[in-house]
């Protein structure tokens, strides 16, 4: 929109409304005296005017009505009379934009006289009507301001231009015309109604730098673009500002034009993504992805003080028995009172996490190593083991501490926290709710691994390897389908936990042959079940190193030529991480793996980066909410709606993990959640049990 000339550092725009509206003619405007003419609700005080041959009317911007007009503005405005004129309420549909603009314009008569020529768009009847217009303010005599109009002449508005200028009254984008000593030449209403009075562009940024970054780009590129906090009648909020050189049209000399969008809510979006990514969202304490990047941090500058610290790694002792026993949301409550206790009982500067589960971190730093660090250790194990009272309930957990030292038991934190890890184990073998520190001695620990690892090596070959399956069910109780879970069932020790030998599998390099395996495992299970007449989908885990690797795709099509399986029936599953950079070769693989029929979904979703861009990037068909999440029902429930909301939003199949009370599924079925799975319905079950229930699920389903 072109800048009209103004008096002083004030911006006048036009004054449209419900029936009004005006185009700026880019001629200049003239800021004289107004004729000194009595206004009054007596229209003989209008006499002097009622003889002008062109239009003349009285806009009572307040009342949002033409308070007066002569002849031939009666005729102008297709009114039979001054009376039926005046009754005409054109605010009826005045939008807010329109509104907001109409009290600039008053303020811009109040603060002084001044006298315009520019060009209207009437709209008498409905008809648009378009014309140059003369006007100023003027006061009525209860001391409203009101506007004198006067046409000058008729004319045939070019559309486009009538709605280009239309539209920069409506839009909410800022439009700001600067000379180059940054002083305000134009602002469009939006710029005017969230600008500051009487301060230039230099002055709006809340830091000094983000203005010489935008000048420095204006003058290397003639374009810039940043996003920064500025001041505005709202306080300090954040603008995507674009700005551009360009020639004042009223003057020819050099300015520049910025554009401003308020994105202040998406960066508090973001702000709280990247909180919740790098915090427990029970404790809201710092969590392992925190640790890795910002305690890291820590100790590199520690380092380069020459300051010695501590990583005290704490587990709660037996806290599995107590979830077990008194379930989940006993569990969770005691967690939050034992990350209570811990900041409280942590010195002013240590920094404290939550890793997952019952573990916590603290970081602390040292001045007399041993003596400082027993003293707090014994504080810390002293805090946590006092009784907790969680509904009418006393409960006693103890902890384990373990601690390594920094730099004498390692240099960075992912060293640290192994040793401090080690050392922790060493404090449950003396019985628990004791502090032990890292020694050398600890190289059994690594022997032990190594052992677990050489195990591991041999027991695909040996066959120790099982699929065990989770079932999957719609959310009124029809079994559909099965996770593939895989366990180690040790000659010696029984079955082992994933969470024991697949982190080794994975650092060794034997996750992608296992892998293997549990593909060709779940689909000729798949089609065994399917020859049986069970019509159910498998879904299986794939691992990041799969995901990386380039066998993965050679792998899956070898198993659906040797096993029969029909790829539509295999689901895989991979985690938020797996996704994290937009990597080309992960899209590119999983649309391939898309296109030949397998569903792609989402494991554990909310626990990680939470980053909606990828659900569009990717092939995702399934979201599986994560079991905590589920847990929260009933509790802290925002997360999982928004997440049931985003779900039905983009049209992703729905599953719930995690489900283990009536009230849970009661709530996802509510919400038009599609499937479930969890320990209400079943746990895992090895092959032999998952028959048996598919067995009765006939018989009921006979009877």
């Amino acid at each position: 929109m072109t800048k009209l000339p103004v008096r002083g550092d004030r911006s006048f725009d036009r004054l449209p409304a419900s029936g009004l509206c005006m185009r700026p003619n880019p001629v200049a405007v003239v800021n004289l005296p107004v004729p000194p003419v009595a206004l009054a609700v007596d229209d003989a005080r209008y006499e002097p005017l009622s003889w002008i041959s062109r239009a003349v009317w009285v806009f009572d911007i307040d009342r949002r009505c033409v308070h007066w007009a002569n002849a031939a503005a009666l005729n102008l405005w297709n009114a039979e009379s001054l009376i039926e004129l005046r009754a005409r309420d054109l605010g009826a549909d005045m939008s807010a934009s329109v509104a907001q603009r109409m009290l600039q314009f008053q303020q811009d008569f109040e603060a002084g006289p001044a006298r315009f020529d520019e060009q209207w768009t009437l709209y008498p009847k409905g008809q648009p009507q378009t014309l140059r217009v003369a006007f100023s303010g003027h006061r009525l005599v209860d001391g409203r301001m009101a506007m004198l109009c006067e046409a000058l002449d008729e004319r045939n508005g070019d559309p486009a231009s009538v709605r280009s200028v239309d539209a920069l009254l409506h839009t909410p984008v800022m439009i700001t015309l600067y000379d180059w000593q940054a002083r305000v030449l134009y602002r469009n209403p939006a710029a005017r109604a969230k600008h500051p009075e009487r301060i230039d562009q230099g002055h709006r940024f809340v830091r000094d730098e983000d203005f010489r970054t935008l000048l420095s780009q204006l003058l290397a590129r003639g374009q810039a673009r940043l996003v920064a906090a500025v001041h505005t009648r709202e306080g300090e909020r954040w603008h995507e500002v674009h700005a551009s050189r360009c020639r004042d049209a009223a003057s020819g000399r050099q300015a520049f034009l910025v554009s401003e969008v308020d994105v202040t809510e998406l960066k508090r979006t973001e702000a709280r993504a990247h909180h919740l990514a790098l915090h427990d969202t029970l404790t809201g304490l710092p969590n392992r992805h925190y640790v890795l990047r910002e305690f890291g941090q820590t100790l590199q500058a520690l380092g380069r003080q020459r300051v010695s610290a501590a990583l005290i790694f704490i587990d709660l002792d037996h806290f599995k028995t107590v979830n077990d026993s008194m379930g989940h949301a006993f569990g969770d409550q005691l967690l939050l009172q034992m990350a209570d206790r811990l900041r409280t009982v942590v010195r002013e500067g240590d920094l404290v996490a939550r890793l997952g589960g019952d573990e916590f971190l603290v970081l602390a730093v040292l001045h007399d190593d041993d003596g400082e660090l027993a003293v707090l250790t014994q504080r810390i194990l002293t805090s946590l083991s006092a009784p907790v009272t969680l509904l009418t309930t006393e409960v006693c957990v103890t902890s384990s501490i373990g601690t390594s030292l920094f730099p004498r038991d390692g240099n960075d934190i992912q060293t640290l926290m192994r040793h401090a890890d080690m050392a922790m184990y060493g404090a449950k073998d003396q019985g628990r709710n004791a502090v032990a520190a890292f020694t050398p001695a600890m190289k059994a620990a690594t022997e032990h691994r190594m052992s677990l690892e050489n195990e591991l090596r041999h027991a695909l070959e040996r066959g120790e390897f099982e699929l065990f399956y989770q079932p999957k069910l719609t959310i009124d109780n029809r079994l559909v389908g099965a996770e593939a879970l895989l366990r180690w069932r040790h000659p010696e020790r029984g079955l082992v936990s994933p969470a024991v030998f697949v982190p080794v599998c994975e650092e060794i390099g034997l996750i992608g042959d296992i892998g293997a395996w549990v593909i060709e495992s779940a689909a000729r299970q798949q089609v065994r079940w399917r020859d049986q007449g069970h019509r159910l989908q498998v879904a299986l885990n794939l691992s990041p190193r799969q995901l990386a690797g380039t066998q993965l795709l050679d792998t899956v099509r070898a198993v659906v030529a040797s096993t029969g399986c029909d790829p539509r029936s295999l689901e895989l599953e991979v985690t938020e991480s797996m996704l994290l950079g937009n990597d080309l070769h992960t899209r590119r693989l999983l649309t391939q793996l898309s296109e030949m029929g397998f569903s792609i979904a989402i494991d554990d979703f909310g626990t990680g980066y939470s980053n909606l861009a990828y659900l569009q990037r990717y092939p995702i068909r399934t979201l599986k909410i994560d079991r905590s999440f589920v847990q929260a029902i009933g509790q802290s429930s925002t997360l999982t709606e928004v997440i049931v909301m985003m779900c039905k939003a983009l049209n992703l199949h729905m599953v719930a993990e995690g489900v283990e009370r009536a009230d849970q599924l009661a709530w996802l079925a509510e919400r038009g959640v599609h499937e479930y799975q969890g320990f209400l319905f079943s746990p895992p079950l090895p092959v032999a049990e998952f028959d048996q229930l598919l067995s009765v699920t006939d018989a009921r389903r006979v009877a």
